[in-house]
């Protein structure tokens, strides 16, 4: 028996398993604290669901993802709308060498997956959705970069980056906090400001209004047109492979700092987060909801040692090279943490590390305004160049 499910029902269905999957992890303390996105909870289950009753006979659920690809262009368009050039002064030095380190770190994870990946006599793009697609780039870049890649015909890639997505999550919560407390340690490390204030540049709290909300979904279609636009025009020139919504986010960085120099005020970063919030969540569910976890039992071991290599090279090289790079100091070792949390997850696993160890520890704002900054966006700017060389390289 099949169930097949059309466009509006599909979105119907990942909104509510978006809902279900925000419940759960409020309910269950160690998703909260491993900082496990809602969409993935309730993406997944639907996924162990469906997986059940195709093994059983019972029922075969079709999904219709056709709209998964609009929300998945609109995200990564309000992140390259979030990539100011400004705050890249306001970060200074610091800033500059712990955004080299993360594109270092994406080409390493690049490397570590393909190579590993020839050891297993697998496809190497297949290890490189463990790599940085989904250790640096988290359950978005795995998603969209998954579909890509399953477009080509490499069947997997969405299941596999997914899962290695959710490891990565776990990981980058679990060795962040003890890897600081070594350096601390050993360093005997002490904060350099005594005040309580930890917090990250913040945007003023204003209320959103029709207008403004409006403004900026004009300056966000306008991006993700032109992007789509010369994404394919490159494609076709050049033989190399360009996904649209990568175009869009390189067209929104652009965009964002020519309107920064014309008009400051016309980019209201309250309701581009929103935006980029509620199409994650959305575009997310939907990947995960459609993934076919029968397809990954044969690549189950092979990601997870790839994985593993991932955990272990970003700790040591944060101990060894990253924190003697940005100081040796306190800052320096909070920044650690920050690394590890979204060089493995996400940012919000960054700043839940980061919180753990100033609230044991101490505070350091320098830490909490450099690693939202460049984990939040910059990083991409090297990640997606990177992440694209190597798919058109093993395509």
């Amino acid at each position: 028996m099949t169930l097949a499910l059309d466009q509006v029902t599909t979105i119907f269905l990942a909104v509510a398993l978006l809902v279900l999957g925000t419940v759960i992890v409020k309910k269950a303390g160690f998703l909260q604290k491993f900082c496990i996105p809602a969409p993935v909870v309730g993406g997944l289950l639907f996924a162990i669901i469906a997986t059940i009753l195709k093994a059983t006979g019972l029922l075969e659920i079709t999904l219709d993802t056709s709209l998964q690809s609009l929300f998945m262009i609109t995200f990564f368009t309000t992140v390259g709308l979030g990539a100011s050039f400004k705050l890249i002064k306001l970060g200074g030095k610091l800033l500059v060498i712990y955004w080299l380190a993360c594109g270092f770190l994406a080409l390493a994870q690049n490397a570590i997956g393909v190579s590993l990946a020839s050891l297993f006599d697998i496809h190497p793009l297949i290890g490189m959705m463990a790599g940085a697609v989904s250790m640096e780039g988290g359950h978005g870049a795995a998603g969209a970069f998954g579909q890509t890649l399953e477009d080509m015909g490499i069947n997997s890639a969405l299941s596999i980056g997914i899962a290695a997505a959710t490891f990565g999550l776990i990981a980058g919560g679990l060795v962040g906090g003890p890897t600081v407390k070594y350096l601390i340690s050993k360093y005997d490390l002490k904060p350099t400001e005594t005040e309580e204030e930890v917090t990250n540049v913040e945007e003023k709290d204003q209320a959103i209004t029709t207008n403004t909300f409006f403004i900026q979904v004009l300056l966000i279609t306008l991006c993700m047109a032109l992007g789509t636009y010369l994404g394919e025009l490159f494609s076709t020139a050049t033989g190399f492979v360009l996904p649209g919504y990568v175009g869009s986010m390189f067209v929104a960085v652009i965009v964002r700092n020519i309107v920064d120099k014309l008009n400051p005020k016309a980019i209201d970063m309250k309701s581009i987060n929103l935006i980029g919030d509620v199409t994650l969540g959305i575009f997310l569910s939907m990947a995960l909801m459609s993934i076919k976890l029968w397809e990954v039992a044969d690549l189950a071991l092979p990601m997870l040692v790839i994985v593993f290599v991932q955990v272990v090279f970003i700790v040591l090289f944060g101990i060894f090279i990253l924190f003697r790079l940005l100081g040796k100091n306190y800052d320096a070792a909070v920044m650690v943490a920050g690394f590890t949390g979204h060089g493995l997850g996400a940012t919000p696993n960054a700043m839940a590390n980061m919180a753990a160890v100033t609230e044991r520890f101490g505070p350091s704002r320098k830490a909490y305004l450099v690693v939202p900054i460049v984990g939040a966006f910059l990083i991409d700017v090297f990640a997606m160049p990177i992440i694209i060389t190597t798919i058109n390289l093993f395509k």
